[in-house]
This record gives structure tokens, sequence and C-alpha cells, in this order.
């Protein structure tokens, strides 16, 4: 399971109504794929329709779908939202990732 923290709920339901998703009806999509400096990067779009092999759950007011491959990748991760000075954007506290690059969108097992 991810988890959403509260300013990551916030930003979520803002840029998901932006883009003319609903977030009671609509969910976040989160995956890994290949590539980046640590070999694994993260993904995170919106989406209306479920895969077959899809993972569907609910947290903190936020749906979230994740497919069977990246599920493993992504168990106890928690989704945070920063704003910072540092930068903007959506910041993946994944407690399997042995390493990860200094921008935080890439990791290793």
């Amino acid at each position: 399971m991810i988890k959403v923290s509260d300013t990551a709920k916030t930003r979520i339901s803002q840029l998901m109504s932006e883009e003319g998703y609903n977030v009671a009806n609509d969910f976040v999509r989160v995956g890994v794929r290949s590539g980046g400096c640590s070999g694994l990067s993260y993904e995170l779009t919106f989406d209306k329709t479920l895969g077959d092999t899809d993972k569907l759950f609910e947290e903190n007011q936020v749906k979230i779908v994740v497919d069977k491959k990246s599920f493993l990748y992504l168990v106890g991760t928690t989704l945070e939202y920063s704003g910072g000075l540092n930068g903007k954007g959506f910041v993946f506290n994944n407690p399997n990732a042995n390493r990860t690059c200094g921008c935080g969108e890439s990791f290793s097992l």
C-alpha cells in the first residue's frame, strides 16, 4: 500500500481538477519503470481506466492504482508533496530503496 500525505492529497486534488479529472471517481496511477541514474524511476499520472492486473486502493481520500509489477517495489511508500525552496514536486519516500539519486526521481533496490 502507498500512503498519501495531507500536502500530497491537497496538491493531487488541485491538479486533478485543473486537468479535468474528478478526485472522487478518477485515480492516481503510480508506477516504476527502468531508467534514471539509479536504475529505476517513479511515474505518477492521472487515469480513468483500470487494467486487468492493476491494484486499486484508497488512502487519505485519494484513489491510487498500481500495476502488479510496480506494486512490489512500492509497498510501504509514502507520497508527499514538497513546495520548498529546493524545488517543488511530489516526493516518494520508499523504504525499499537502498539508494536514491540526488533529485529523488530514481532509486535502486
